[in-house]
């Protein structure tokens, strides 16, 4: 094709930042902080590069949605004891994760906060089943038998104020959502209303029909999981 062929669009791309660190844990598997935070630059860059098709695509900013880790002292059932979340081994992989991001060039951080009024651990739904059918006694916890329950605040609310500026404004031609949480369903309506290309990367993560209808194109940027992994067959 010839270079005056193209046509040029700018794209924003926005990342659930929960979402993608599990994501990414799964299909890519664990690494450090600071490789994960470039292993997200390149991922979203792959989405500038799509060769089947006859728009360039220039990034206009790649926007980064999350929370900063909570160092809030916790009681642990199992322990007896209080344990201070700021000397865990996530706080410090989050501190050293979101620092490398600040680093980045054309990364906006936009960061929500966490309820520590409501943190506490819960009891994972198998082992809490074992003890119901009498498989496990109390005496048979451990403290791997226990996931802590931070609840986020802002962060969903953040994108979709920022989905609804770039539409509103004309900044962008096109929104990538690394996401696949129905509630943005009314963002994606808007964008599109506005005139915006709006895409889903699911990261190969199943996707509600709601929010399957009301976005113009699903592309995931890293290879199919084996089946046992796939939620969706959607995706392409």
């Amino acid at each position: 094709m010839a270079r005056g062929d193209w046509r040029v669009q700018k794209t924003a791309i926005m990342v659930d930042g929960g979402f993608y660190r599990r994501r990414a844990q799964t299909l890519l598997g664990e690494t450090t902080a600071s490789y994960r935070a470039k292993e997200l630059i390149d991922y979203c860059h792959r989405h500038l590069r799509d060769k089947n098709s006859n728009t360039r695509s220039e990034l206009y900013r790649i926007f980064y949605y999350d929370c900063p880790p909570s160092g809030k002292r916790v009681f642990h059932p199992v322990l007896g004891q209080t344990e201070d979340l700021s000397k865990s081994d996530l706080y410090k992989w989050m501190t050293i994760f979101l620092a490398e991001l600040k680093k980045q060039r054309k990364v906006a951080l936009r960061l929500g906060m966490l309820d520590d009024s409501e943190t506490h651990y819960n009891l994972n739904y198998d082992i809490l089943k074992k003890l119901c059918n009498q498989k496990l006694t109390l005496s048979d916890l451990k403290r791997e038998d226990f996931k802590l329950s931070i609840s986020q605040k802002g962060v969903d609310m953040k994108i979709g104020l920022d989905i609804a500026s770039l539409a509103y404004k004309k900044q962008v031609s096109q929104i990538i959502l690394i996401s696949a949480d129905s509630d943005f369903v009314p963002a994606a309506k808007l964008a599109r209303r506005e005139g915006i290309d709006f895409i889903l990367d699911p990261m190969w993560a199943s996707v509600n029909p709601e929010l399957n209808e009301h976005i113009d194109g699903l592309r995931s940027c890293t290879p199919k999981p084996r089946p046992k992994e796939t939620c969706s067959d959607e995706t392409t």
